[in-house]
């Protein structure tokens, strides 16, 4: 095939990056060449317009075993030898053709990343954004439709693999209209001595295909993503994969098995974006070798398949396996007890090429490093935009507030981004694999890991422990990275440390996957880079080392980019079960305390957005230094069993906060009253501001008197609210007394979602 300018340049390839192309391979490209350029250069494979970027993550620390960048998966060390594998990636783009799809494979690509380490998958979470659900219109019914599909889909690919999903978050907003957000993570368990790397090496030692064979579906998937979503986005169907779990579980033990088998492998590449492209250049480029394949020895679903098609489709399940020399009778006959293909491709070479055959005929041949590595990286514009600078200067005090705040409680309350999610966790298995030890509903979940199980490959000795407590949360307010991007950033990592904190865990490190519009756009790369900035301050803040994760540009419909949304996931570690906290109230006649200030900034809150129909203002302000010193604080007191229950104040403010704390363990519902007369400054924003680094703690009288003392000499504000019991919630306010049923507030909470899906 003639490679004319249109057939670049629907291939995503600039005139200056195909002369880079000829240069590198000094001469011009075929078809198939062109494609694996294609895929290997995208946003989605090479971060070419995000790279500069992220080196202003810190990514250093003592117990990072396996850095960000370096691998499918960043590992950090838990202690006792033991360590912990975790990553989040994004599925927006196929989610949004076809969500069940689209939200399935993202789950089995990011579960894959983690057993190709060596892992033992324990868990997943997810973090998602949808456009509003509620309404009779079509685009309401639409992000109803793509909502149900993804969490369908999520739930089926975790469920039939018997891996528990146990937590997440959901956002909705109009933003992300045509373009929902599908990020998902997994997390494991692996001794120090069974991490594996991806990496071809030692010349003549067999490369391995494993898995499913291979098929149209998913053809250059990680091109797909990479660009804009349009009216005619339906037609790139074929670009999104098609999942089978069953497989994947299969796969996923056969992995296992031969990884610990002493001797056998090498080196081991999830064949994910961009499939068997990827895992055949990046394994050699990361050896310093080259891989050579022969194509008609690959397992194929299809006949007639083409090498573009075999190259770049992303068929799920399948893995690249380098084996040593002389024992891939033993590699094969492994898969072969599995029922999965297990065959022998091709051989790692010394001459640093990535060559494609089919037989004797060679269909590509590219230096592996180059395409690996040498992707253009690009300096984009940044620039702030005024309507920024105009959200940030709006004065609160044209908004008239309200003469009764009575009603506005329950109807935040119902609100689908502040309402419960148990229409989307009940669908999951959470229980799976017995290790859930705070399900979904509390500030983060926490796991317990049995180090006896003996499919961890490892019997502790003797004095050794045999079990680990890690806890894990993610979090982002988009309305927030919106408004101030830098500011956006800072919380999101700070909301995620605190959410920790109140559940009784030391954050430790984190992963983030950073959802933005189109780069070219300054306005765009303004909020990134900024958001970027933010995120860098805070994990430099909390001493939380980015492990790596994701980056996901091009998130636009016709309409407009989404709200840039850069999620946090992270990691927590608790050293002792009795530490362990959650977020409601345990009995009547407990102290609730506030540690922090009332705060009043309704800046980018629910509140605005709900009762005002308001985005506008200038989001919290995040004090890093007294968010540190909070979170120390509070871990204090937990860890001296002073703290009966802790809960964050986050959207819908002190209130919402309170409210929570009373109805989230449906099955003991204590109520509160509380005193807020205190707060001279408007109720509303006393009630319904979002003003950062504020906990609401309860406690025995006694106990809450030590807390009170000991934030005294620690220089915290602390605020006695009043006490737990009854069946109530009375909030006393400068102008009157609010007083709610907490069965009938929880009703409106814990069904809002349900009724607008149903």
């Amino acid at each position: 095939m003639k490679i004319t300018s249109e057939i670049i340049a629907k291939h995503g390839i600039t005139p200056d990056e195909y002369e880079r192309i000829k240069s590198i391979l000094g001469r011009e490209p075929n078809i198939t060449e062109l494609g694996i350029f294609s895929v290997m250069w995208s946003e989605h494979c090479s971060y070419k317009n995000s790279k500069p970027e992220l080196k202003k993550f810190p990514r250093e620390a003592d117990f990072i075993l396996v850095k960000a960048g370096e691998e499918n998966a960043g590992i950090v060390d838990v202690g006792d030898g033991w360590a912990i594998a975790f990553k989040i990636e994004s599925h927006n783009h196929p989610s949004a053709v076809e969500p069940f799809q689209g939200a399935a494979t993202g789950m089995g690509g990011i579960i894959r990343d983690i057993f190709t380490m060596g892992s033992r998958p324990l868990m997943g979470f997810d973090s998602l954004r949808f456009g509003s659900i509620e309404g009779d219109s079509a685009q309401a019914a639409t992000n109803r439709r793509l909502f149900a599909g993804v969490v369908a889909g999520i739930a089926h690919y975790g469920n039939c693999i018997g891996i528990p999903t146990v937590g997440g978050e959901v956002y909705f907003d109009d933003s992300y209209n045509g373009n929902p957000l599908v990020n998902a993570l997994c997390l494991g368990i692996i001794r120090h001595d069974q991490i594996k790397r991806g990496c071809a090496k030692g010349t003549g030692n067999p490369v391995i295909y494993v898995g499913s064979a291979t098929g149209k579906d998913g053809l250059a998937g990680a091109a797909f993503a990479s660009r804009e979503l349009t009216e005619q986005s339906h037609v790139d169907r074929p670009a999104v994969q098609v999942g089978d779990p069953f497989m994947e579980k299969l796969l996923l033990e056969a992995c296992l098995e031969v990884m610990r088998t002493e001797g056998l492998v090498v080196g081991i590449q999830d064949m994910g974006a961009a499939g068997l492209t990827c895992s055949t250049c990046e394994t050699a480029s990361r050896g310093g070798t080259g891989n050579e394949i022969d194509l008609n020895l690959v397992p194929k679903r299809e006949t007639g398949m083409t090498p573009y098609e075999i190259m770049l489709s992303e068929s799920q399940e399948r893995m690249l396996l380098i084996a040593n020399k002389g024992r891939e009778k033993e590699v094969e006959e492994i898969f072969r007890k599995w029922d999965l293909h297990g065959v022998t491709i091709g051989k790692v070479t010394a001459d640093g090429m990535m060559r494609v055959k089919v037989g004797n005929e060679i269909a590509a041949e590219i230096p592996a490093a180059k395409l690996a590595d040498d992707a253009p990286v690009y300096h984009r514009e940044a620039a702030q935009p005024e309507w920024e600078l105009k959200n940030q200067s709006f004065d609160i005090a044209t908004v008239k507030e309200p003469r009764n705040c009575q009603a506005i409680l329950p109807k935040l309350l119902a609100s689908p981004t502040i309402a419960s999610k148990n229409w989307v966790y009940r669908q999951y298995d959470h229980m799976v694999q017995d290790g859930t030890a705070v399900a979904p509903g509390s500030d983060a979940a926490v796991i317990r890991i049995n180090l006896k199980r003996p499919d961890l490959g490892y019997t502790p000795k003797k004095g050794e422990p045999t079990e680990k407590y890690i806890a894990f949360t993610t979090d982002c307010n988009g309305g927030y990275c919106y408004l101030d991007p830098y500011e956006g950033g800072k919380t999101a990592v700070a909301e995620a440390a605190r959410n920790l904190v109140c559940s009784g865990a030391r954050p430790l490190a984190v992963t983030d996957n950073l959802n933005f519009g189109n780069p070219m756009d300054p306005h765009i790369f303004w909020q990134f880079r900024r958001c970027v900035e933010g995120l860098a301050e805070g994990c430099r803040a909390f001493n939380t080392p980015v492990t790596g994760g994701n980056v996901s540009l091009y998130n636009e419909s016709p309409a407009a980019a989404i709200d840039p949304t850069a999620t946090v996931g992270m990691l927590g570690v608790i050293d002792d079960p009795k530490h362990i906290t959650t977020q409601w109230f345990k009995e009547s006649g407990h102290v609730i305390l506030l540690l922090g200030e009332i705060g009043d900034e309704l800046g980018g809150s629910e509140y605005l957005k709900r009762v005002h129909g308001l985005k506008i203002g200038k989001p919290p302000r995040m004090d890093l230094v007294l968010a540190k010193r909070t979170h120390d604080f509070v871990l204090d007191v937990i860890r001296k069993n002073l703290v009966k229950s802790a809960h964050d104040c986050s959207e819908g403010g002190i209130a919402v906060a309170l409210a929570e704390c009373c109805m989230s363990n449906g099955d003991c519902m204590v109520g509160a009253k509380v005193n807020l007369s205190g707060a001279k400054q408007r109720v509303d924003a006393t009630l319904f501001g979002e003003s950062q680094s504020r906990i609401v703690i309860s406690a025995t009288k006694t106990n809450a008197d030590k807390i009170a003392k000991a934030a005294v000499k620690a220089g915290l504000p602390l605020t006695k609210l009043g006490v737990t019991g009854g069946r109530t919630l009375k909030i006393k306010t400068t102008r009157g007394e609010l007083s709610y049923d907490v069965a009938k507030l929880r009703d409106a909470w814990w069904n809002a979602i349900g009724r607008l899906m149903d």
